[in-house]
C-alpha cells in the first residue's frame, strides 16, 4: 500500500512538471472509478504508470536484435520461478538464460514496433533457438498475430548508469 501511494505521488509530480496536468486528471478519475468496481484494475493502471515512468526516466541499451521470443504455456501459471516468485501469466515478466533476476527489459516486436517492459523472474527458455520467454500478457500486447507462438524481437536492457 505504501509503495502504491509513493508511486502515485511520484507520477503526479512528474506529470505536473511535464505539463500534462489534463492527462493526470483523466487518469485520476479513471483510477477512482476502477477502484470502486475492481481492485485489479487499479493495480493494472499503476503497473502501466510504472512502465511509463521507467521509459521516461531511463535509457535502454540494446542487448540483442532479431532475438526469437515465445511465451509461457498456461500450465506454468502459479508455479514457482527460479527466482522464487510465483509465475503469473497476467503480469509483465519474462525468462532469460543469462540476465540477472529483477532486470527490467524492453522487448520490441520488430514487425510492428510495439513494445513492453518486463522484469526477468525466471530462467529459460530451454530451446536453443529462443532467446526470451514472455508472460502471455506481455506477448499478446506486442504480437501482430495472436495465433502465433513466436516472433522476432529486439531486447534492450535498462541502463542504470
Amino acid at each position: 500500500m505504501k509503495k502504491s501511494i509513493t508511486l502515485f505521488f511520484l507520477l503526479t509530480i512528474i506529470n505536473v512538471v511535464s505539463g500534462q496536468s489534463s492527462i493526470l486528471s483523466k487518469q485520476k478519475s479513471t483510477i477512482q472509478k476502477d477502484s470502486i468496481k475492481k481492485g485489479k484494475a487499479v493495480a493494472e493502471v499503476q503497473e502501466s504508470k510504472l512502465d511509463s515512468l521507467i521509459t521516461t526516466l531511463s535509457k535502454f541499451k540494446t542487448y540483442k536484435e532479431e532475438a526469437h521470443a515465445s511465451y509461457y504455456a498456461d500450465k506454468f501459471n502459479g508455479k514457482k520461478t527460479a527466482s522464487g516468485t510465483r509465475f503469473d501469466n497476467k503480469r509483465y515478466t519474462a525468462a532469460h538464460k543469462k540476465l540477472p533476476f529483477g532486470t527490467k527489459v524492453k522487448v520490441t516486436n520488430e514487425k510492428n514496433g510495439k513494445w513492453v517492459i518486463v522484469e526477468i523472474t525466471d530462467r529459460g527458455p530451454f530451446v536453443k533457438s529462443r532467446e526470451i520467454d514472455l508472460s502471455k500478457r506481455a506477448f499478446m500486447d506486442i504480437t501482430s498475430n495472436k495465433g502465433s507462438g513466436g516472433m522476432l524481437v529486439t531486447i534492450a536492457v535498462l541502463d542504470n548508469q
